[in-house]
């Protein structure tokens, strides 16, 4: 299942957007793998949103020409992840254009926060060795504090300069954000979203996977938009108490909404004594 999420160009919108199965496809032989998965999201998201202003934000295994050039033909923005590991050549041409002076060193401190952001930059790089016409801009952070160093590094197509770095920054950072709030939560806070290496007859393990990223959704707008559901999990301090004391709700009585699920987790109820169900034979 190749999960994915959009970040509207302010960087403050997050949106999660329903997951294309890794399946193999009617008519083919060949196995499906999440580059061919990703096409088939990239022209699903046009069609169904043909004038939505996005970026895409991806690990660095999305960082390759394909992907890009499938990006582009949707007019679609990308913020990718790229790893010294994996992307050496291209690591050695930012050096290169360092040490000939084209690229902008940068420093900003969040002094509030005990914070360095150290950046460095350079627009217009080719992407590797094989595909020097596909040229990105390349950006390098490192978060600094007193006892800690965080390095990240990105591709996108977006011209960089010392104005809209931070911000850049930022939007590449929330793939991790995605990835907390999203992922994370429906692998280990109750949903028990695990990977799967099937799909099932029929697909059934796709039917159960968009099942349950609807009831994500349900509960994600719950948090964002309900008082009451807001009320409930700030007194409990935690999801996945909340979901324990919703399923034990559950187990011993007969609820008639969603409201009453909560306002009996936020008042309380007043717990009955149990009644047997005796043998009369």
């Amino acid at each position: 299942m190749l999960g994915a999420a959009i970040i509207h160009p302010d960087v403050r919108a997050v949106i999660p957007l329903m997951p294309e199965p890794i399946v193999q496809q009617d008519g083919t032989s060949k196995n499906d793998c999440e580059r061919t998965a990703a096409k088939r999201f990239v022209a699903q998201l046009r069609q169904d949103y043909p004038h939505l202003k996005c970026i895409i934000t991806e690990d660095s295994l999305s960082s390759n020409a394909p992907h890009i050039e499938t990006l582009h033909d949707h007019q679609l923005h990308y913020i990718l992840g790229v790893k010294a590991g994996d992307h050496a050549w291209r690591f050695k041409q930012v050096e290169a254009a360092d040490q000939a002076g084209r690229v902008t060193h940068y420093t900003r401190h969040d002094r509030s926060a005990g914070l360095v952001h150290r950046f460095r930059f350079v627009n217009q790089v080719p992407l590797n060795a094989s595909n020097t016409d596909v040229h990105v801009n390349f950006i390098e952070y490192w978060e600094i504090q007193s006892a800690k160093v965080q390095h990240f590094s990105w591709v996108t197509d977006i011209r960089v300069s010392q104005r809209n770095v931070y911000r850049l920054m930022r939007g590449g950072r929330a793939r991790w954000k995605i990835e907390n709030e999203t992922f994370n939560t429906l692998k280990n806070q109750g949903y028990h979203f695990e990977h799967n290496d099937g799909h099932g007859t029929q697909n059934l393990s796709v039917v159960f996977a968009l099942l349950m990223m609807l009831a994500f959704l349900v509960d994600q707008t719950q948090q964002r938009c309900c008082a009451l559901f807001q009320a409930v999990w700030g007194k409990l301090g935690s999801k996945r108490l909340l979901w324990e004391r919703m399923r034990a709700l559950f187990y011993a009585y007969a609820l008639a909404s969603m409201r009453q699920l909560l306002e009996a987790l936020l008042y309380g109820v007043k717990k009955p004594t149990p009644l047997f169900a005796s043998d009369s034979s």
